[in-house]
């Protein structure tokens, strides 16, 4: 293929044109690797379809069962399970020379629901009983906690019902991010279905268009969010079977609602029972050899070679078989920033020269660029978001252009900041020029997804923005009889902390389960040192559907919210603009996509007639306002009355304490959100 003379990416930025080589070298990287996978598979989407080469599959002219695994540095493989009585010597496999091991069995000799494992006589001249490694279902023994894998063969396969989500359909996405186990509200594990009845309605209702599934791929340890995966091509069993999962998107395409999978291809449990380490006893293979580069400093995990053909092969088909056999509508890529440099986020990006030095993981950049790019192609308008804090640039950029491909970037930044103001000041002494230049600071021409809190911030040990507000007060004051000036406080910056981030924060917006209403309480995981309890491991949705309590208002400012960035378009629009920083009564003003926010951060100062220059002339009415009853608010503003330019385009508002509104040009037939 051949390229421009200059990159797309420094043309679009100039301050990357001394790095223009370092882009240059990463296309011709890119382009080298595709050209390779294309020699030796035919197609980037072939050698994406490694799942009906690998595993367990049928021979479609005979019916035989076909199993093969990559093992190249092993001695013997031998298939066992229930088939064989378990037995390690009557099934072996045969090796070819690709390293690839392959066993023929009879159409009958395998069935739905019978436990596997492979025997693998490793380099090391060990015997292990492993799980092969592109199975689709697993089940774990509750007597032994042994793992297995499923045969998954149903008689009867899953019927759709209902046309997969159109990207056309939706301009800016709106995501609810999700962990199945954790949706409900009993103390115990919750499955896909009862997510599908029970919380798909309330993310609907909500207005999000969107919602992001956490802790899918099969993992060991439940208590690892989902982010210590050890069968990356089997939907975790502890939630309900695959064709449980594919009911719940299913489910969800036909309320219009898209379905994201948090993918982890960052890293992988270092399990060698459940996962892929050490599996042909080589102490390579999948990752990269050595204990300093195989494995990750913080997470304990196993980090894969993604200069290798066939680890390319698994991760790329690993893409192609949740889009297709499931009809994800995307992904979440966990982990890049510590994929994309060998020092994993270590180090401090402190200039542009941090993105293109010899501390960036080039096998990374190149498989990134492919997955990227195999998304579009598998399933055109597909989200591709990167959880990635160091601000590579070009990530979301196309990779013709000599970026990653990329379709959003997480803005996590912003979580991060709103923490450390809480913890570190009051908020009569924050800055509305600081808070606007982090709200606004990010890569434009890279669309960003903003989000206020992480569901690492709802885990014991941290808090919630509503828990670092509220606190204990959220025990005893949350009855709309009771009165709490601690209350007051925190649902009032609650409601403009995420008013702010969605509205100049980036292009779209992110909204963990729960955080939407304040929800109290962390998350704690069963563990030894809880008691293995299930108290703390669950929402509350009982908190926000009982009238008494003031939960329900921060929902319902929630959902005003979102409908009114979603009727306006706008997170479609340029970026914010500030019209007012007023650092000495903390009054903070921007517009966006033709409305106007005016943020009061101040506790104490009400000021009538507060003027501030209007970016059009006219009439303004108020549209949202945080301090309106039925959010929860003291209802002191009187929307009947509108708001008309002076000459010099100023526009006189009554701005009272800790409240925000939202004004936009007034129109014959006009309502508030």
């Amino acid at each position: 293929m051949r390229r421009p003379p200059i990159p797309g990416l420094v043309l679009a930025d100039g301050w990357l044109a001394p790095y223009e080589r370092e882009i240059k070298a990463r296309m011709r990287l890119y382009d080298g690797q595709l050209q390779r996978v294309c020699r030796r598979y035919g197609s980037l989407l072939e050698c994406a379809n490694g799942h009906t080469r690998m595993g367990f599959n049928r021979d479609s002219a005979t019916g035989e069962w076909i199993y093969r695994e990559w093992a190249p540095g092993a001695r013997a493989l031998y298939l066992i399970g229930d088939f064989n009585g378990w037995n390690r010597q009557s099934h072996p496999m045969q090796m070819g020379a690709d390293g690839v091991w392959q066993l023929r069995l009879p159409a009958d000799a395998l069935a739905h629901g019978q436990h596997v494992k492979v025997h693998v006589i490793g380099a090391d001249n060990v015997g292990k009983d492993r799980m092969p490694a592109w199975i689709r279902y697993t089940e774990q023994d509750p007597a032994t906690y042994d793992y297995s894998g499923i045969i998954w063969e149903p008689a009867t396969p899953y019927q759709w019902k209902n046309t997969r989500w159109n990207p056309a359909n939706v301009k800016t996405p709106f995501i609810y991010e999700t962990h199945v186990g954790m949706a409900g509200e009993e103390e115990r594990i919750h499955t896909y279905r009862e997510f599908a009845e029970n919380v798909l309605p309330r993310v609907k209702k909500l207005g999000y268009n969107v919602i992001q599934l956490m802790a899918v791929q099969e993992h060991p340890y439940y208590g690892s969010f989902g982010y210590h995966v050890s069968s990356f091509f089997a939907p975790c069993n502890r939630f309900g079977t695959p064709e449980d999962l594919k009911y719940l998107i299913d489910t969800a395409h036909g309320m219009g609602v898209a379905v994201l999978l948090d993918v982890v291809h960052s890293h992988a449990v270092k399990n060698e029972a459940e996962g892929l380490n050490n599996f042909d006893g080589s102490g390579g293979q999948y990752f990269k050899a050595g204990e300093r580069d195989s494995r990750h400093p913080d997470w304990d995990s196993c980090l894969f070679d993604y200069g290798r053909n066939e680890v390319i092969e698994f991760l790329l088909s690993n893409l192609r078989y949740w889009l297709e056999e499931f009809r994800f509508d995307g992904f979440r890529f966990d982990g890049v920033t510590s994929m994309l440099y060998l020092h994993h986020g270590h180090e401090p990006f402190t200039d542009l020269g941090c993105y293109f030095n010899t501390m960036v993981n080039i096998d990374a950049v190149t498989y990134l660029q492919l997955a990227a790019t195999l998304v579009q192609q598998v399933c055109p308008g597909a989200f591709a978001i990167a959880e990635d804090m160091s601000g590579m640039p070009g990530l979301c950029r196309p990779v013709d252009e000599g970026g990653f491909g990329f379709t959003h970037r997480l803005a996590m930044g912003l979580p991060d900041y709103w923490i450390k103001l809480l913890k570190e000041k009051k908020d009569e002494e924050w800055s509305v020029g600081d808070i606007w230049y982090t709200l606004i600071n990010r890569r434009y021409g890279e669309p960003n997804i903003a989000y206020a809190e992480s569901h690492d911030q709802a885990l014991v040990g941290d808090k919630t923005i509503a828990f670092r507000l509220m606190d204990a007060e959220m025990y005893t004051h949350m009855s709309c009889t009771t009165p709490s000036l601690i209350v007051d406080r925190g649902m009032a910056l609650h409601k403009m902390i995420r008013l702010a981030t969605l509205a100049a924060g980036g292009e779209g917006w992110l909204n963990f389960m729960g955080n939407e209403f304040g929800h109290p309480e962390w998350i704690d995981f069963p563990r030894e040192g809880n008691g293995n309890s299930y108290k703390y491991c669950r929402r509350q949705w009982g908190l926000v559907d009982n009238d008494l309590l003031r939960y329900r208002y921060l929902n319902e400012f929630d959902r005003a919210m979102v409908k009114l960035a979603q009727e306006t378009d706008l997170l479609s629009a340029p970026p914010a603009r500030p019209l007012n920083m007023d650092e000495t009564n903390q009054v903070m003003a921007f517009e966006r996509g033709g409305l106007v926010f005016v943020f009061n951060w101040s506790g104490e100062r009400a000021i009538p007639n507060y003027l501030f220059p209007a970016p059009a002339h006219g009439e303004w009415r108020v549209v949202l306002d945080s301090d309106d009853l039925r959010f929860g608010g003291f209802g002191r503003q009187d929307h009947a009355v509108n708001h008309f330019t002076d000459k010099a385009q100023n526009l006189s508002v009554y701005v009272l304490p800790r409240s925000v509104i939202v004004l936009a040009r007034s129109y014959r037939g006009g309502r508030r959100f």
